[in-house]
């Protein structure tokens, strides 16, 4: 069955064109022009991801995203006009899986939208039998792509779980940036920046119920990366 994408952008001659590229590549394509209809769209269709535009009218798509972040772990792409370092870093720290500056290549849209599925699902759309790790009192259900904290289910992004079981597997080696780098985006990198893995390392922290001052999972070695703590 084809996986559903959901495009949100006011610009329908963008719509058209991803569309187009994606249903090229055998994904079913859901559209929304707003804000609102977009989150009506995504309660209706279930996407497996969605590509999102930064300045939507009715809800932009911050408010949008944040709203969506609340009830879902869906891998979002973001979309903008607004293409500085500090944009980018922004929009993943209020909950993108990656950012695309405009004007982009549709066709790069596309792998990065293969790369981010590919890091969430196999290609049978099932994730493969891996088990669970545990860490502290943490479990990372490499299956469920679920990670629970004392019981208790800690909703994390694709991205922000993709580093907890980076940093859980190398038990207590130091991961440097580039390294967790790549666990978040492999060889298509595009114009990721090593401060996309603090921030996302931050909004982590932040869901594990982290004191910044005395870090019980994730510690910062200064100037190299981050370990799991022992």
């Amino acid at each position: 069955m084809a996986k559903p994408i959901l495009v949100v952008d006011d610009d329908q001659k963008i719509v058209s064109l991803v569309r187009t590229y994606l249903e090229r590549e055998g994904f079913h394509v859901i559209t929304a022009g707003d804000g609102r209809s977009a989150l009506r769209a995504f309660a209706d269709s279930h996407p497996s991801l969605i590509v999102l535009d930064l300045m939507l009218p009715e809800l932009d798509g911050l408010a949008m995203m944040r709203i969506i972040r609340e009830r879902s772990n869906v891998p979002i792409v973001m979309i903008s006009a607004r293409g500085s370092v500090a944009d980018r870093v922004y929009g993943i720290h209020e909950g993108a899986d990656d950012y695309l500056a405009e004007p982009f290549s549709p066709a790069e849209l596309v792998v990065r939208i293969k790369a981010v599925l590919r890091r969430t699902q196999d290609s049978d759309g099932a994730a493969p039998t891996r088990g669970v790790l545990a860490h502290k009192d943490l479990t990372v259900d490499l299956d469920r792509l679920e990670v629970r904290r004392g019981g208790e289910v800690v909703l994390l992004t694709p991205s922000e779980f993709r580093l907890l079981t980076a940093l859980v597997q190398a038990r207590g080696r130091v991961l440097s940036r580039q390294s967790l780098l790549d666990s978040l985006y492999g060889q298509s990198q595009g114009e990721a920046l090593e401060r996309t893995v603090d921030v996302h390392i931050g909004r982590l922290r932040d869901k594990l119920g982290e004191d910044a001052m005395n870090p019980r999972y994730v510690t910062t070695v200064r100037g190299t990366g981050y370990r799991a703590v022992d």
